[in-house]
């Protein structure tokens, strides 16, 4: 039976939230999360607490969390040095997620820097990442376009995603469609054409939907080889960074309702998911 890697984003779905989730209740709900056997969890972020106001307790919930036994591997958001530097020193985090945009505008917006600068903060958290024995993971978000004109094509995301393999040795890139833009057949296009320039990268796709278009975005990225899909449960979400109307994230049961209709096994344990599902009423129902 053919296996895929499943990411659940909670840190993805709550960041955009108007009223702050109470730092117990992040734990409880992070705790539940973990006995899913998630391969990933993009937990919290080690970001400035004025541009995320609902992350400035990540080091609270991270010290909250039962790690004990559990095989899911935690992921933790930077946007810069600093942050990937306090991230760091948590021995509970085994991958660090940075944001490298191809639009300058959104890299702009949502880490206060340049697409240069950016690329030299790449290069200093990938060697702080070596020097603990940590993976560094990098979100190419636009991938699939940008809603401010900034220039977009195929052959750009090729060859940010070389440069990260080549020049930095980025083994995991997730290509991230910020706001919802990308189709069926642009999926298809660029994963089938990106996985085959660079079969010795895993490329993810993180890719934030309408739920009526959901299973069709899924079936696109899967025949075009992807393996690795982030999801959030109830499709909860959206990049306050990106623009005023939030596009949410891909719903994680519809992930796994089709990967189930397609005998695509995931190791998620079912019901552990059914009461994670249950408790996400008292995180997201506010």
């Amino acid at each position: 039976m053919e296996k895929i890697s499943l990411v659940e984003c909670p840190r993805d779905a709550m960041q955009g939230m108007h009223d702050f989730v109470p730092t117990k209740d992040k734990i409880s709900y992070l705790n539940a999360l973990m006995k899913c056997n998630f391969d990933v969890i993009d937990f919290g972020s080690f970001v400035s607490p004025k541009a995320i106001p609902q992350m400035r307790d990540t080091q609270e919930v991270l010290d909250g969390l039962d790690v004990n036994g559990i095989q899911s591997k935690l992921l933790a958001i930077v946007a810069n040095v600093k942050g990937a530097q306090i991230a760091l020193q948590n021995p509970q985090i085994s991958i660090l997620g940075f944001p490298l945009s191809i639009s300058e505008t959104f890299q702009q917006r949502n880490t206060n820097a340049s697409i240069e600068e950016a690329w030299k903060m790449v290069g200093e958290i990938s060697e702080l990442c070596a020097q603990k024995n940590k993976e560094l993971l990098v979100y190419l978000s636009m991938g699939f376009g940008n809603p401010y004109g900034d220039a977009w094509n195929p052959l750009i995301v090729s060859e940010f995603s070389q440069k990260l393999h080549a020049q930095f040795g980025i083994k995991t890139i997730a290509l991230s469609d910020t706001i919802g833009c990308a189709t069926p057949t642009l999926v298809s296009s660029l994963f089938t054409s990106i996985i085959n320039e660079q079969p010795e990268v895993i490329f993810g796709a993180h890719l934030h939907v309408l739920p009526q278009n959901a299973n069709a975005i899924i079936e696109a990225a899967f025949e075009a080889g992807c393996r690795r899909f982030d999801g959030a449960i109830k499709g909860f979400g959206g990049c306050p960074m990106a623009k005023d109307e939030l596009t949410g994230n891909m719903p994680t049961e519809k992930l796994l309702e089709w990967f189930l209709n397609k005998q695509i096994q995931t190791n998620v344990h079912k019901a552990a998911f059914d009461d994670a599902f249950e408790l996400s009423t008292t995180i997201f129902n506010r």
